[in-house]
């Protein structure tokens, strides 16, 4: 009787396995290359793209922007509080404000808005193209038309990568002016040595960094889960549709994260 080969020693299955994911990368760059030039061309601001783009943002950053800076002003708040009290306890305060606006400001808040928008945006993917877009995808360049890029998935896009730049930033703004009040209380008198301590966290190196962080990460929350999105519907997936989107997003934050503070600290 014959037996079959076990999963794991099949070379053909994995063979299969990397061809598939070396298409689905293919894909993603090729859908991330369509959308940047489109979105960076300006044959593509049209009046209804400006409309569909400014509705998109009001959901995905105004709607939200108020209550996510108050929950990002507790936690930055707590984690000041801890950090201040810990290096007076150990005679370090001259490092507290340092090791805040390293670790809170360039790192955490940055991160937790790409989280954020990434979570809020859904990442359950159900398969189905956009609104407009025929049933059965093959390509992202043929699939839809001109009109319908710049109608749904451009705006969207956009939308996405403002929203995490947007909250990152105001949050970076609050939680500076936290870590001044806790240390200083409402007196001016530590202005200049303040901004003296951020202004030495904030060379140019670290600024560039910070920036391109940034980007990346809203890029990747408005990139990655679209594609995975429209890959599940051309592959026709709709079980098993969130994880391959979900775990892709993460791995990318990830590696971003990982090779920022690769370039700043090793």
């Amino acid at each position: 009787m014959p037996t079959r080969p076990h999963p794991f020693l099949d070379t053909g299955a994995w063979g299969r396995a990397l061809q598939a994911r070396a298409a689905s990368g293919w894909y993603l760059m090729h859908f991330a290359a369509i959308v940047l030039v489109m979105a960076l061309s300006p044959s593509t601001y049209s009046r209804a793209y400006r409309a569909t783009t400014a509705k998109d943002i009001y959901t995905s950053t105004w709607q939200v922007l108020p209550w996510f800076t108050v929950v990002a002003s507790l936690f930055s708040l707590v984690l000041i509080r801890i950090v201040v009290v810990t290096a007076l306890s150990y005679g370090l305060s001259q490092y507290a404000l340092q090791m805040v606006v390293r670790v809170l400001v360039l790192e955490l808040i940055p991160l937790s808005a790409a989280l954020f928008v990434a979570l809020r945006s859904g990442l359950v993917f159900t398969g189905q193209p956009p609104a407009g877009s025929p049933p059965s995808p093959t390509d992202p360049a043929q699939h839809l038309s001109m009109v319908q890029l710049r109608q749904t998935v451009v705006p969207h896009v956009v939308a996405e990568a403002f929203a995490v730049i947007t909250l990152a930033m105001v949050s970076s703004v609050v939680a500076l002016v936290l870590a001044y009040l806790t240390v200083y209380g409402f007196s001016l008198w530590g202005v200049p040595g303040y901004t003296r301590t951020v202004g030495h966290v904030f060379d140019i190196p670290v600024t560039l960094g910070f920036a391109l962080k940034t980007l990346l990460f809203s890029l990747a929350v408005a990139i990655v889960p679209t594609a995975s999105r429209l890959e599940a519907a051309r592959q026709s997936r709709t079980a098993d549709a969130v994880q391959p989107g979900a775990v892709r997003l993460f791995l990318v934050l990830l590696l971003v994260e990982a090779t920022s503070l690769v370039v700043k600290y090793v």
